[in-house]
């Protein structure tokens, strides 16, 4: 059948890029929701039901054994509740507004964990907190994303002086990981120009490390508090990752042995592990977006109308993967890639699967040009008037949002 307006394999192909990838992404996310509500649901609701029946039955059994009417007992657990927001437990704790518990507070609100388990309950504090936040978790966000810029700094300068190492040891076993060669040198270079750091090992490093972190803190926690182990380990990732229930707290009873070292230890750990956890889920979500561009990838079919042929293609437009035009870029093209289009095309040079290499987007183009400039020890060189002002620079989501308006502020 012929087009009639326009060609009619357009619908998806022509469709721009982050609009794709934008509604997949939410797509598959609401599946994700779904998926994690029923499981959820089916692993918690028996155990909920079973817990109303129980507390029923001990409501009946106390206003029977003291003689209490069912709403004047109502009336008392509601007055509980209320002291429960205040801090006030059957359990002796420690204050929950002294300088030390305030302190605690403050961290947990500029770290978005918000564990819930002291709230202010005053007018002027809730006011305060408001502005308090704003300032705050903005300026913790960049913190962990500068925390971000030196972990990468130090995986980069590790990776690249084991493929040095590796380059080594494929040239003859005369050489060795310290002293290079003269005679050699010519050859590395060119062996590391064209070398990039992968974004898998970035990844994999990030975990052990989160991993780690996690395990030693889970046995701190178990020790102190006198959890399960495993009950320890789901704190941490609740803490670290700063979803904080609130259902589990550290620090929070009044006397503990080695007192001052522990809550030295918990402010370190939680600290160490926010970083490293904030840091991890940056990379997945690049690894993620890659998927993202694989499945567009898959899901384009060629056109295949009479005279439309593998016509140029607009700008950041999603089309199939043999219509792309190869180009042969690295690290050091960037001088000349100016324009936000030439930009985008630096796009999966971390990913090694072949498949994610003809995904192009900027946030990789990001990640693996700081990953590359810092292990070999040199910073950006640009050659767009347009990238030095005073939003270059950064990595991951930062580096992105500077990329972005770097771009937007030449344009005006």
């Amino acid at each position: 059948m012929a087009c009639r307006a326009g060609c009619c394999c357009n619908s998806i192909g022509t469709l721009n890029e982050d609009n794709a990838r934008f509604l997949m992404l939410a797509l598959l996310i609401i599946i994700y929701l779904l998926c994690g509500a029923a499981v959820f649901s089916a692993l918690e609701h028996p155990k909920e039901k079973l817990a109303k029946e129980r507390w029923a039955q001990r409501i009946e059994q106390f206003t029977h054994k003291y003689n209490l009417s069912q709403d004047d007992l109502n009336n008392f657990l509601r007055n509980y509740e209320e002291a429960n927001v205040a801090g006030i437990r059957v359990d002796t704790t420690r204050p929950r507004w002294d300088f030390a518990g305030a302190f605690y507070f403050v961290g947990t609100v500029v770290s978005t964990i918000g564990f819930g388990m002291t709230t202010p309950v005053t007018i002027a504090g809730k006011i305060f907190l408001i502005f308090y936040g704003l300032i705050g978790c903005a300026a913790t966000i960049l913190f962990f994303n500068l925390f971000l810029e030196r972990v990468i700094t130090v995986i980069a300068f590790v990776l690249k002086f084991c493929h040095e190492c590796r380059e080594r040891r494929k040239a003859g076993p005369a050489q060795n990981c310290h002293r290079p060669s003269a005679g050699n040198r010519g050859r590395r270079t060119d062996s590391l120009a064209g070398w990039k750091p992968s974004v898998y090992c970035v990844m994999l490093i990030l975990g052990v490390a989160a991993i780690l972190v996690s395990c030693c803190a889970s046995a701190m926690y178990s020790a102190a508090e006198g959890w399960d182990y495993l009950d320890a380990l789901y704190f941490c990732f609740v803490a670290f990752s700063t979803i904080g229930f609130g259902d589990m707290v550290s620090n929070q009873r009044e006397i503990y042995m080695a007192q001052a070292a522990y809550r030295v230890g918990n402010f370190l750990f939680i600290l160490t592990g926010v970083c490293c956890i904030y840091s991890l889920f940056n990379v997945i979500s690049i690894v993620i977006k890659q998927v993202l561009n694989w499945l567009l990838q898959r899901l384009e079919t060629p056109c295949r109308c009479p005279g439309r042929g593998n016509r140029h293609t607009r700008r950041n437009a999603v089309v199939p993967g043999h219509m792309r035009t190869r180009r042969e870029t690295s690290i050091e093209t960037d001088a000349v890639n100016d324009s936000e289009a030439d930009g985008r095309r630096m796009s999966g040079e971390m990913i090694s699967m072949k498949d994610f290499l003809a995904a192009n987007k900027v946030n990789l183009a990001i990640m693996q040009k700081q990953l590359s400039e810092m292990a070999n020890g040199h910073p950006r060189q640009l050659g767009s008037s347009s990238r030095h002002n005073e939003f270059s620079g950064g990595v991951g989501a930062l580096g992105i949002m500077n990329n972005r308006l770097a771009e937007t502020s030449v344009d005006r």
